[in-house]
């Protein structure tokens, strides 16, 4: 964690580039010092942030105001941070039927932000309550509804209730950093009294970093896998020499403890739908003993997506996940705890993450969760499949090098899609996918559950999602197509992304001549693609040349257009369902 000192230096000197994310900041107490950080820990991140601090405690104004500074700037991020303080100081004024009440007044508050049609399309990030323990009723407090103690976490819970009812409102749980490094560090009373700053010099720093941790999930940017070493990792000792029943794991006392708890850990990722993989020095049929025979493993074999375990350096181990993932090297984690396997791999593979474990393993856990490796800001159902079908995929990859050509080997898969509009039963997968997919977006455009139902509404849109199914297994859904009305006889092509995982498989031909036959039967003649270009998504810069779509002579941007009655269906073994 970088301190408030290294983030102010990381401001200095730098103007806002053009294009960068917009963010608004709006609190009830001082925040210069938090928007200094907020920036900071962006540009250290990589990016820079075009930030907007309202004034100090104009929370009502900005929000109720609809000539306000707030909507002026018209940030796509809106961080609202109002702070237990001032919550507590309006509650000693209130009559005791008013305290009970505080909760639910804040709360509809909150929501009628979420309401606001001037927020539609942003999304809020609203910074949860760290408690006080004023000990006017002291433990008796948990059952005293009027006071602060109640109040507060009953505040807690009903924000995260209307996170769940509003796609556009995320929480940052400050409560949690201050549950982590504690309330005497989260506040210093001399600075407060002289600036009215809540927030210590100490806090801001894990404050801004989780505030950036949520703004660059909804950019796209977050953690995909965890790549494990495993002696001395995974389990206590070298299995090559110590053997099976020599390898320190177990519930009992002792450092096997610490090893069977982070195991835990890792497996609660997996079921969330993080992908791990593992990259070993040893024997493979050695390292992958303890995974089929020790009682006390908690992660099997069934758990790794993709394991690798020879005598090649870990370098290359990692970048051979990387091709079977075929995700980028800044979506990955890696876990060792030799530190000169750190340094190699860190130093040979840019953009990858790799945390410096602490020597003791009973430290492991606790240092991982203040890193905050594996922030999200969505989850679906299907996200537990996503091991298992990445195992499928490297079953592909071994299935394809039999094949002398390319058409046989996708004839052998026997695939079938089932195309569909905009459901209420993929919509989460719908937007997951939006905020998720950077390498194969034509225009990287991020929506929300709320935009995507949106959109499923309007007329002037043709909104279509791609399931894949092979012979190996179900890969879900895996491509969107958003095209909307330009003129009478154009649709503009939003949105075009899909799962890296399936490429190659002709897919992107299935989806263009789905898109032509829907074009085609509301009576357009052409699509108009557009291609804007990220840091990531490099990949598609000739997407659209390659389906036939000619360049747009004078267009200010890479536009492209097809010609929908002379267009010839592409050639693809893919079944439609």
């Amino acid at each position: 964690m970088q301190s408030f000192k290294q983030l102010r230096k990381n401001c200095k000197g730098r103007e806002v580039a053009i294009g960068s994310p917009r963010i608004a900041l709006v609190g009830d107490t001082a925040t210069q010092f938090l928007a200094t950080a907020l920036r900071g820990e962006a540009i250290s991140r990589g990016y820079d942030v075009n930030l907007f601090e309202a004034e100090y405690n104009q929370v009502e104004r900005q929000f109720l105001d609809p000539t306000s500074e707030l909507y002026s700037f018209d940030a796509g991020f809106v961080v609202l941070f109002q702070s237990t303080h001032k919550l507590g100081e309006y509650h000693s004024m209130l009559s005791e039927t008013e305290q009970r009440q505080l909760a639910a007044k804040r709360l509809n508050f909150i929501a009628s932000v979420c309401r606001n049609p001037q927020l539609s399309g942003k999304k809020l990030i609203c910074m949860n309550y760290p408690e006080i323990e004023d000990t006017v009723f002291g433990s008796y407090a948990n059952q005293v509804e009027s006071s602060l103690t109640y109040q507060v976490r009953q505040l807690n819970v009903g924000l995260m209730h209307l996170a769940q009812e509003n796609a556009n409102l995320f929480i940052c749980d400050i409560a949690g950093v201050q549950n982590k490094i504690g309330r005497d560090r989260m506040f210093a009373s001399n600075v407060y009294v002289s600036t009215e700053m809540v927030l210590s010099v100490d806090a801001l720093p894990y404050v801004a970093s989780r505030t950036m941790d949520i703004v660059s999930a909804l950019r796209g940017q977050f953690k995909k896998c965890l790549i494990l070493d495993l002696d001395n990792t995974l389990w206590g000792g070298v299995i090559g020499d110590d053997g099976l029943e020599g390898i320190q794991l177990g519930h009992g006392l002792g450092i096997g403890k610490a090893f069977t708890e982070f195991q835990m850990w890792v497996k609660k990722l997996k079921q969330r739908g993080i992908i791990i993989c593992v990259a070993s020095k040893n024997n493979e049929e050695t390292a992958k003993e303890p995974f089929e025979k020790h009682p006390d493993m908690v992660l099997h074999l069934d758990d790794i997506a993709v394991f690798m375990a020879n005598w090649e350096t870990k370098v290359d181990n990692i970048r051979a996940i990387q091709q079977i993932l075929n995700i980028g090297f800044d979506s990955m984690v890696f876990l060792d705890d030799n530190p000169f396997e750190r340094n190699m791999v860190r130093e040979n593979i840019p953009g990858i993450t790799v945390p410096e474990l602490p020597e003791d393993p009973g430290d492991y856990l606790e240092f991982l969760y203040g890193e905050n490796l594996f922030e999200t800001v969505s989850y679906s159902g299907t996200d537990k499949d996503r091991t298992k079908q990445y195992q499928v995929e490297a079953q592909r990859v071994s299935l394809q090098k039999t094949f002398a050509n390319e058409a046989d080997f996708l004839k052998s898969l026997n695939m079938v899609s089932v195309v569909s509009g905009f459901t209420k039963f993929n919509t989460p997968r719908v937007a997951q996918l939006s905020q998720r997919s950077n390498q194969f977006n034509l225009r990287t455009i991020r929506y929300t559950e709320a935009d995507i139902e949106a959109l499923a509404a309007d007329n002037n849109v043709i909104d279509l999602s791609f399931t894949l199914e092979d012979k190996f297994g179900d890969n879900g859904l895996i491509a969107v197509i958003i095209m909307k009305k330009q003129d009478e006889e154009t649709l503009f092509v939003d949105t075009w992304f899909m799962s890296c995982r399936v490429l190659k498989r002709g897919m992107e031909n299935f989806t263009l001549n789905t898109m032509v036959e829907q074009a085609k039967v509301q009576g357009y003649k052409c699509i108009v693609g557009e291609y804007l270009p990220t840091p990531k998504n490099k990949m598609v810069e000739e997407h659209y040349q390659s389906l036939g779509f000619v360049p747009v002579a004078g267009a200010p941007t890479a536009q492209y257009v097809l010609d929908v009655e002379s267009y010839e269906p592409r050639e693809c073994y893919i079944e439609k369902k």
